[in-house]
């Protein structure tokens, strides 16, 4: 077997999001628990970013290992076009009480989910007979990298070699807040007048991420802003889908963020948190309303997707493990926020500091440096290379630089992140 060196690169891995020529090789985990990651060299690293927003309740945690072990020795696959189980039943009926959801469609992760939300939309149009063909996004807004994921993504590097092949999308202003910010109700009227202006074009759906923009920048809407937006979708007859594969679990101070938001969508796609970071799964889920549109005698009703994995029982099984952890300690998410705040005060007063936002588990704020503002900018990676060496694993967005921790966090490894970020903008 080939193999590479703690500190070289593997002959045959191709790593995501990564321009090899110009980044350092990846470093060898050898195993992890709680917040840690420990790497094969010895010293361990704050995953301060929950690898990626997956690891919602820390590395290695006992009961969703044991989830996956005690359902791989029962039933470990099958197919669901023409079989059920429990694991996937008892899923279906939590995840529609906590949503307002009735129907889940299974897919494999947070782009899938979107993929199919985005079917389901336009289809349902079709099977009613009416002809509405326009899909309305947000400015910033990622929503993943599949085809008609990228469509409804901000179009930029990520997209731009396939711009010929997406299909068009509307846009709208994402009027972002952040703290001490005085001029947030303009943004949002004027979005609002471009959205109503929008609208006049026959609508399929609009799609969001609910109060959080995540690749996007990490940036923040106020509730306010999207009950708006809802009203002027639903009077103008159209969907309303809620991108929640970061969001949820969570994540923004409540089980959903469309919920903290007092939204309620028609459809919302799912993925990350669902399975506490274990398993790849993503989620659909719909309203009756649109559920009851598939349902006839003429085969074209019929929503033809779906995924080998669909309903994956080990996925299943410790996505209720991890809804059983959710429930029996709510407080981890739905106090996190002030946990997070006396650091993120404290370090709002440093100059290289702007635009600080808080949501939940989620605080971020822009560095104050010289450069296009984006994923390439040059700050980034030296907040990123400074944190690492006192301990944290940060992966900013370009300039912006957020913590997304898992709930497991300790209080004083939560100071030794804020401590890596002091570190790093003291050396900027």
């Amino acid at each position: 077997m080939t193999s590479a060196g703690p500190h070289t690169r593997h002959p045959n891995l191709w790593p995501p999001f990564t321009q090899l020529a110009r980044s350092e090789p990846p470093r060898r985990v050898s195993r992890a628990d709680g917040a840690l990651l420990h790497l094969e060299s010895g010293e361990p690293l704050i995953d301060a970013i929950s690898s990626w927003w997956v690891t919602l309740h820390g590395h290695a945690h006992p009961d969703l290992a044991a989830a996956v072990h005690d359902q791989a020795r029962t039933l470990e696959q099958v197919i669901f076009a023409d079989f059920t189980h429990a694991p996937a039943e008892r899923l279906a009926e939590r995840l529609s009480a906590i949503t307002g959801l009735q129907r889940l469609f299974f897919s494999d992760n947070g782009s899938t989910a979107v993929e199919v939300a985005l079917k389901i939309a336009c289809q349902w149009w079709a099977n009613r007979g009416e002809a509405r063909h326009q899909i309305v996004a947000f400015d910033g807004a990622y929503h993943g990298d599949t085809f008609g994921a990228m469509a409804v993504g901000e179009r930029n590097l990520f997209s731009a070699p396939f711009e010929d092949k997406l299909f068009p999308v509307a846009r709208v202003p994402w009027p972002a807040t952040w703290w001490d910010d005085d001029a947030v109700e303009a943004r949002e009227a004027e979005a609002l007048a471009v959205l109503s202006r929008t609208l006049e074009t026959p609508t399929a759906a609009v799609i969001l991420e609910p109060l959080l923009q995540g690749a996007g920048g990490m940036a923040v809407v106020r509730p306010q802003f999207l009950k708006a937006v809802q009203r002027l979708v639903h009077d103008a007859g159209a969907l309303l889908i809620a991108d929640e594969v970061l969001t949820g679990f969570g994540r923004c101070g409540d089980w959903f963020a469309s919920r903290r938001a007092g939204l309620q969508p028609d459809l919302m796609a799912l993925s990350k948190g669902l399975t506490g970071g274990c398993l790849p799964m993503g989620v659909t889920m719909a309203s009756e309303r649109i559920f009851s549109a598939f349902i006839g005698s003429d085969p074209s009703l019929t929503l033809w997707h779906g995924h080998s994995f669909t309903a994956n029982p080990l996925g299943c099984a410790v996505a209720n493990a991890s809804l059983d952890l959710l429930e029996a300690e709510p407080q981890r998410f739905l106090g996190f926020e002030a946990r997070h705040r006396p650091h993120l005060q404290a370090l709002s007063r440093h100059p290289r500091v702007d635009h600080c936002r808080l949501i939940g588990t989620l605080a971020a704020f822009d560095l104050a440096v010289e450069g296009t503002a984006g994923y390439l900018n040059p700050a980034g990676p030296t907040v990123k290379r400074i944190a690492m060496e006192a301990g944290v694993f940060l992966r900013p967005l370009g300039q912006v630089v957020y913590l997304l921790p898992p709930l497991c966090i300790t209080d004083a490894q939560l100071e030794q992140c804020y401590a890596a970020i002091g570190k790093a903008l003291d050396q900027l």
